[in-house]
């Protein structure tokens, strides 16, 4: 299958633009006339027939087309014309009356399960104080008595500034474990009674790359931070297979109610990959995935794509991926310099650097595709320092290193994306999230590289669009609305916090889909609605390349289709 020009795919030209859109554009043509998949359809008739739409289909230099036509699971035709000369009475048309269409969504960066699990959990983001946290912590416990409270997410820049402590919520769960985890999920809460189950005393000591937070007389406050973590994740019990699969059915309709078709799971467990591939099995899948598994396991992944592959479209592996820092929020994100709010601290390695040279050394060898947690300044250099000496070592291929969330670059490592073929995989929602108090962590100087899309598109690297979630929600309107005006969520910045870094809906919607496409190894068959691609389509009743960035959240998914088949439909 025709791959598309890269330059194209990041709309990144570097050669006169009339020259480059107008010969792709005979080229797009003539491939269209010539398509396998048209000449087949003209045999067969078309399955499936989107009219009276107007398509956005991401390919440069080519206009809105406003019907398209699927064979199967791929995309036959583009236009009315074509569409109408291959429809016959078996095929299914369906008007969409004018409604917005384009290719479906892919999330880059999610913690899947964690996140379908908050689907039935407290939403905590909504408490705007210590006593509002507790009430609904109360309300979970007393519907689930006994059982551990596991989510949803906090924030304690939504609670007034300071920690949350198992003093909070200890009078209301006397006889409830809860372990909640922070909104980056680096930090997390328990109450006394979760701290007694996980053995953590005044005389526990922190782990490596962790923190037990402690009182001023020592005891635990019932927040662990990083590492810290896994000594109360050994003991919460295990779902059920069913319980689990349930959780992982009920996130993927979530996912397709906002056009998401393609899921990015960059996980540090296992926690995941074998749910998915027990759905799979099953054909249950309605959405496709690309499972990651630790880099620390990189030998057990290498061992079963040896054996197996790397799966299908619906559901791909051979992926691995490491951590190299903490958090901003947590303050564990490794830096150059001191915080500015912590004088002294600059950050935890949850990886020695030693240890993440070595399995990312091993992994690449051996084929895997690796993808490495960094966000301060100091842990992105190092992960593309890594990079470059691996590549080096292992010679050239076509392995499109990651680094998830790159949040805090210097101005001089910008480049390094491009130059290195490292994706850059960001979050705009943490933008708006976290651009009201960063200030208070690195100061102002080092705002110059933070969440730098613009920068980043414009030095021509590979940008993945996500969400992180649960981090931040699962719907890419929000995350393409934080790109595009970058106001924060406390309204505080009217004309968009660092405005420089804004890009247009345009570039916002190409991150989520074919920039995403990119770095799934996908780019051959999705992000782009054209003959032979799959048919991922998302339909929406308004046009998002027109309307007004704010009110790009408030835009209503109509259709998703996934594989040709409609997988979800607006009530």
């Amino acid at each position: 299958m025709k791959k598309f020009p890269d330059h194209t795919l990041r709309g990144c030209v570097k050669t006169d633009r009339r020259t480059l859109v107008g010969g792709f554009g005979a080229t797009l043509l003539a491939g269209m006339l010539a398509s396998p998949w048209r000449a087949l359809a003209a045999e067969r008739g078309l399955d499936l027939a989107l009219v009276n739409g107007r398509f956005w289909t991401g390919l440069p230099g080519q206009p809105a087309t406003g019907a398209i036509g699927i064979l199967g699971n791929r995309i036959a035709v583009l236009g009315e014309d074509a569409v109408r000369s291959l429809s016959t009475r078996r095929t299914r048309v369906i008007d969409l009356g004018g409604a917005f269409a384009m290719p479906a969504f892919t999330e880059a960066h999610t913690h899947f399960l964690k996140g379908a699990a908050t689907l039935v959990q407290p939403d905590l983001l909504k408490a705007r104080d210590r006593s509002e946290f507790a009430a609904l912590i109360a309300a979970t416990a007393k519907q689930r008595p006994g059982k551990w409270i596991l989510g949803g997410t906090w924030d304690e820049q939504r609670l007034g500034g300071g920690l949350p402590t198992r003093d909070w919520i200890d009078a209301v769960t006397p006889d409830t474990p809860v372990a909640v985890p922070r909104t980056d999920l680096h930090s997390t809460l328990l109450n006394t009674l979760a701290l007694k189950l996980a053995g953590i005393t005044r005389d526990t000591p922190d782990p490596a790359g962790g923190v037990i937070v402690r009182d001023a007389a020592g005891e635990p406050t019932g927040i662990l931070k990083d590492n810290a973590r896994k000594l109360v994740e050994r003991v919460i019990p295990a779902m059920s297979d069913s319980e689990v699969d349930d959780l992982i059915t009920r996130g993927i309709d979530h996912g397709l109610s906002k056009g998401v078709a393609q899921i990015h799971n960059p996980e540090i467990d296992w926690s995941v990959y074998h749910p998915l591939r027990r759905l799979h099995a099953r054909g249950a899948l309605s959405a496709r995935f690309q499972a990651y598994v630790p880099l620390a396991d990189w030998e057990k992944m290498a061992a079963i794509v040896a054996e197996e592959g790397t799966g299908d479209d619906w559901l791909r592996w051979g992926k691995v991926k490491g951590l190299s820092d903490g958090s901003l929020g947590s303050r564990t994100a490794v830096f150059y310099d001191d915080y500015a709010d912590a004088p002294g601290q600059k950050g935890v390695r949850v990886t020695g650097l030693d240890d993440l040279e070595q399995w990312i050394a091993a992994a690449d060898a051996h084929g895997l595709q690796v993808a490495t947690h960094a966000i301060g300044d100091r842990a992105n250099d190092e992960v593309l320092d890594i990079y470059a000496r691996v590549a080096q070592a292992n010679g050239p291929r076509d392995r499109r290193f990651r680094i998830e969330h790159a949040q805090h670059l210097r101005a001089s490592s910008i480049a390094r994306f491009a130059s290195q073929q490292v994706v850059a995989s960001v979050q705009p929602y943490h933008a708006i999230d976290d651009g009201r108090w960063a200030i208070e962590r690195i100061g102002p100087e080092r705002l110059q590289g933070t969440y730098a899309f613009g920068s980043l598109l414009a030095s021509c690297a590979h940008v993945a669009f996500g969400s992180d979630w649960p981090v931040a929600p699962l719907d890419p309107l929000t995350g393409i609305e934080a790109a595009v005006t970058r106001r924060t969520i406390d309204g505080a910045n009217p004309e968009g916090w660092l405005p420089d870094q804004k890009i247009t809906v345009e570039q916002a919607l190409t991150c989520y889909t074919a920039g995403n496409a990119w770095a799934g190894f996908m780019d051959d068959r999705a992000g782009r609605l054209a003959p032979g691609y799959l048919a991922d389509i998302a339909v929406f009743d308004a046009d998002l390349t027109t309307i007004a960035p704010s009110a790009l959240p408030s835009a209503k998914v109509l259709h998703t289709f996934v594989d040709g088949q409609e997988r979800y439909a607006a009530q």
